[in-house]
């Protein structure tokens, strides 16, 4: 697909196709904010479900405790519910 033809979801899932990235990376990358670019990566997460593909998510955690159970993979949480700290890392996608 050509680069110029390409939609910003098309490239993001390319992008994605080629190596895992965080909201924030693919936001900087196809300027675009991090909400849009969680936005992008929930539709591309519907349309490979028609495919042989999978949208894989490594689910943020926090840094101070370790909590992980986020229930909410596919968003950016401000901080932990466990601990209250601020210091929790962003999900990290891919799809195989």
């Amino acid at each position: 697909m050509r680069e110029s033809t390409a939609t910003t979801r098309e490239r993001i899932a390319e992008r994605l196709r080629a190596e895992p990235a965080t909201p924030s990376a693919l936001a900087a990358e196809f300027a675009i904010t991090t909400g849009s670019a969680l936005s992008h990566v929930e539709h591309v997460s519907q349309s490979v479900k028609k495919t042989d593909e999978q949208l894989l998510v490594a689910p943020p955690d926090c840094r101070e405790c370790g909590f992980n159970g986020f229930d909410d993979p596919l968003n950016i949480p401000s901080r932990c519910p466990s601990c209250k700290s601020e210091a929790v890392s962003e999900p990290t996608f891919v799809l195989d």
